[in-house]
């Protein structure tokens, strides 16, 4: 087996009425006040900031609760949320929504402190922090999994509209409450994108090069974690009020990023696994601000006919493992593929970039994709294939239809 190191310190409070555990969870991690930090005005509407707050003040602590987080969470919104929390001085902040709003918060926690640190230079990795204030983490969409992960993801609007992910322990939630109730009136694209966001989360460390494999138990667990997203995402996607459907999919969400399901799979920029579809997804996240989960789907049967000769092997396994295929590695690989974009459309998700844009493609397009995805051709990244600009450029190319 490989090497590796595994650090999940976040404690889940997992099932239908968790939610009612806000207040108890923070105060037995000593908070006196408490900043809630939240997206859209939906979950003012449906009582759930309310029924949180209560939890809160029933507890006799105090809160503050600041909304307003957007999807592709900018710098913009975490410095100001911040600013408008720092009288208040907040020893526990507690995320109500996605990964938009828990990346939100985990970085309003770093910012607040670190009052006197630029936080992007933490998040171009040029700085390391060794102080935070801890994130509680109320989840309403399954898909990003942040709530267990060590990443946040954050776009920089006030220069050049860089879109980063930063691994560290810093971003660890303490505690995660997964209330599956809170995700029956997600919309049904919404579901998809995140069931796709999933499986991905485990592909980019499944679909690796021939030197990072070797630890079987690992393989076990990634391959009956896309498994279960392939079976009940399309589920909870027809009827979001199927209990069974959105618990097995929350779930799934957790463990698909909280590092299991790539133990020992080698090392790239800080975490396990290959990430090249995340970093080409989030190129077109901060072109064009589309949905994570898609701009992933518009471009992953490009990306793995560019590269899947590397490693024949793992993509046959795959259709052996989880997609109950048989035949030779090279006819595998290619239907594994095949079945795989079936997948996402059946999901009701692009599987190209016409599609996903909605226009026609044009070179200088796809040329300033590639720029924004190696960060101006600074910076290359992959781990089944290591890919340059050129190689990004060509991977975009293929993804037009």
């Amino acid at each position: 087996m490989n090497r590796f190191t595994y650090y999940v310190p976040t404690k889940v409070v997992f099932g239908k009425g968790t939610k009612d555990q806000a207040g108890p969870l923070c105060k037995e991690c000593g908070a006196q006040k408490v900043l809630i930090v939240y997206g859209s005005d939906r979950i003012v509407a449906d009582g759930l900031l309310g029924e949180i707050e209560s939890s809160i003040l029933g507890e006799g602590l105090k809160c503050l609760s600041i909304g307003g987080v957007v999807p592709n969470p900018l710098l913009s919104k975490a410095l100001e949320i911040a600013e408008r929390a720092r009288a208040f001085e907040p020893d526990c902040i507690v995320g109500i929504g996605g990964g938009s709003v828990l990346d939100t918060a985990k970085t309003v926690g770093l910012i607040l402190a670190n009052p006197d640190v630029d936080i992007w230079a933490f998040y171009l990795g040029k700085i390391k922090l060794t102080r935070r204030i801890p994130v509680g983490a109320i989840t309403t969409i399954s898909a990003a999994g942040s709530e267990m992960s060590n990443n946040a993801v954050l776009t920089n609007d006030l220069q050049g509209g860089l879109k980063i992910s930063s691994a560290s322990d810093l971003n660890r939630c303490i505690w995660a409450i997964m209330d599956p109730a809170l995700t029956y009136t997600t919309p049904k694209y919404q579901i998809a994108s995140g069931a796709a966001d999933i499986w991905l989360h485990t592909s980019e460390r499944y679909f690796i090069d021939k030197q990072s494999e070797g630890n079987h138990l690992t393989d076990e667990i990634a391959e009956g974690v896309m498994r279960n997203i392939i079976k009940w995402g399309p589920i909870g996607v027809s009827n979001p009020a199927n209990e069974e459907a959105m618990s097995e999919i929350m779930w799934t969400s957790s463990i698909s990023h909280n590092s299991l399901t790539g133990l020992g799979a080698g090392a790239n920029w800080g975490r396990e696994g290959d990430w090249s579809c995340h970093q080409l997804g989030m190129a077109l996240g901060a072109l064009y601000n589309v949905t994570h989960g898609p701009s992933m789907t518009a471009i992953w049967k490009s990306w793995a006919l560019y590269g899947y000769k590397n490693n024949v092997e793992r993509f046959s396994g795959y259709a052996r493992h989880v997609l109950g295929l048989s035949g030779n590695d090279e006819e595998l690989a290619l239907h594994a593929i095949d079945a795989t974009v079936e997948w996402f459309r059946a999901l009701g998700l692009p599987v190209n970039l016409t599609e996903l844009l909605q226009r026609e493609i044009t070179d200088d397009m796809l040329r300033d994709m590639a720029l924004t995805a190696s960060y101006g051709n600074k910076r290359k990244f992959g781990k089944l294939r290591v890919l340059d600009c050129e190689d990004m450029y060509n991977i975009y190319k293929g993804a037009i239809r």
